[in-house]
């Protein structure tokens, strides 16, 4: 018997992109926890499954051009958010 963490759904979900992007192969222990629980846990499984398949059609996507206009507004509407909050306008 082993005496491995089991992780609760919610915990689950919490490490599910890291997981998905290879970032917990540093962490092995907390990845066969993941990988456990999506083995017994059918709807965590179908989120993850989900989740793999969203990120592969999002990565086959083409990429446009962004008019130089839309991009600087975006860049200056980031920035407002950006701002700590004593300088912001009320």
């Amino acid at each position: 018997m082993t005496n491995e963490r089991v992780l609760t759904c919610e915990e689950a979900l919490r490490f599910l992109a890291a997981y998905l992007d290879g970032e917990l192969a540093g962490e092995s222990a907390t990845q066969q926890q993941l990988e456990s629980h999506l083995a017994r846990c059918r709807s965590c499984y179908s989120r993850a499954d989900f989740e793999r398949r969203m990120k592969a059609e999002v990565a086959g996507l083409e990429r446009a051009d962004v008019p130089p206009e839309l991009s600087e507004r975006i860049r200056r509407l980031l920035s407002q958010f950006a701002a700590p909050a004593d300088t912001q306008e009320s």
